[in-house]
């Protein structure tokens, strides 16, 4: 049976950050894990196919890893590699790189000069890879290393993945989502010229805080009689500096509020109402959430 895509495991599109799958990776696990499922071959089944998929995305560099290998996969039909020789040299290179081989027979210029050749000549495919920095990385900037596979020829001519590591200069106050091109970094062509490195910065702000689009977002965590009655609840913003945020009375879970200057390099902050993540609930929470139940709430 072929592995299942790790994203669709767990739910998460193939821009999510660390917390974010992390976060997605608790609430399946908690859903299919034995404890909760006991004598249930299906959900202790589940639950490692969650867990697998988690190690697979974790972190960034997973993930760097995990695309990479899927684009090789699918290059090279599931083999991990491939030689050039025989005659259908130039269909591989076509389906491969996106470019031609070599011109059959005749001039091996195909009648261009020499100048306009090089510049016609097959490149490599782009890699696109994520460089992921603490809020205090990106704000101070600096020099980071990033590691990522290429696909390089050995001796015999045959492409291999090679891993490489490359140090970027950032600089300070660098903008979450700043893509920037390294050119000749990325995947070799057995006659052109390497492809491009795609490198795009993302800003890690921990569990609780994630990115929509540029909006820094942080769910606030709010017991369900708190958004229905109004209240108060305490809240550390990206600064650390703790305030009482005013909660109005049927507040719904995904309504949001913004509060400018608050979030990353003086942009606004938007603050998530999201309910709280009970592990175990104790017996007056689960009769009180049976009375509600008899009440129609």
């Amino acid at each position: 049976m072929a592995k299942q895509d790790p994203y669709s495991v767990l739910g998460v599109g193939r821009n999510a950050s660390d917390v974010e799958i992390k976060r997605a990776f608790r609430k399946k696990a908690r859903q299919f894990h034995p404890d909760r499922n006991q004598g249930d071959d299906a959900a202790e089944a589940k639950f490692k196919e969650v867990q697998a998929a988690y190690e697979s995305i974790a972190t960034a560099k997973d993930r760097n890893e995990y695309e990479q290998q899927q684009r090789m996969s699918s290059m090279f039909g599931g083999g991990g590699g491939t030689s050039f020789g025989g005659g259908g040299m130039e269909d591989i290179l076509g389906q491969m790189f996106g470019g031609g081989g070599r011109p059959r027979g005749g001039n091996p210029f195909g009648g261009m000069g020499q100048q306009q050749a090089r510049q016609q000549r097959p490149k490599g495919a782009d890699i696109s890879v994520s460089l992921e920095l603490t809020a205090e990385q990106a704000e101070q900037g600096g020099q980071f290393p990033f590691t990522f596979k290429r696909l390089k020829p050995n001796a015999s001519g045959t492409m291999e993945p090679a891993s490489v590591t490359l140090r970027t200069r950032v600089k300070a106050g660098v903008k979450h989502g700043t893509t920037s091109r390294l050119k000749g970094q990325g995947h070799d062509h057995p006659e052109g010229v390497a492809g491009d490195v795609m490198l795009t910065i993302r800003i890690q702000f921990g569990e609780g805080r994630f990115w929509d689009g540029s909006m820094l977002v942080q769910e606030v965590p709010t017991p369900f009689s708190t958004l229905m009655l109004g209240g108060k609840v305490k809240i550390q913003l990206p600064s650390n500096k703790k305030i009482m945020l005013t909660v109005s009375p049927e507040t719904m879970v995904g309504d949001r509020l913004r509060i400018a200057g608050a979030g990353y390099d003086g942009g606004d902050l938007e603050l998530e109402f999201v309910l709280p993540d009970y592990d175990q609930l104790s017996k007056a929470q689960i009769k009180a959430l049976e009375n509600l139940k008899k009440s129609g709430l």
